[in-house]
């Protein structure tokens, strides 16, 4: 197969593994259990689930929002990453001096 059908492959290939990462789910929560919070690998949000506890208190549920969605979103970030880079790097050709994108 010549470079550009190998491109192509390749590229299908990234596409699917997308597609496959928007239906990977990730759950996260506060330490307590108080906030719950499903995303996709592709960083989609679900779901968002609070405890009547934290609508009492807003400040204290906005922060809990940015540390729990911060969390999740890191979590798919590290899962979309390694996924495309895996299908990246398996069927790209090594081309002189490109492979320090793949580092």
């Amino acid at each position: 197969m010549g470079m550009m059908g190998k491109l192509k492959e390749t590229q299908q290939k990234i596409e699917d593994t997308k597609k496959r990462l928007d239906t990977v789910l990730i759950d996260e929560q506060s330490a307590d259990g108080l906030l719950k919070i499903t995303i996709t690998a592709s960083r989609k949000i679900k779901t968002i689930s609070v405890d009547d506890l934290l609508l009492e208190d807003k400040e204290q549920l906005e922060d809990y929002l940015i540390v729990t969605l911060n969390k999740a979103i890191e979590k798919a970030t590290n899962i979309n990453e390694r996924e495309l880079d895996a299908v990246a790097k398996m069927d790209m050709p090594m081309i002189p001096g490109m492979d320090n994108l793949f580092k």
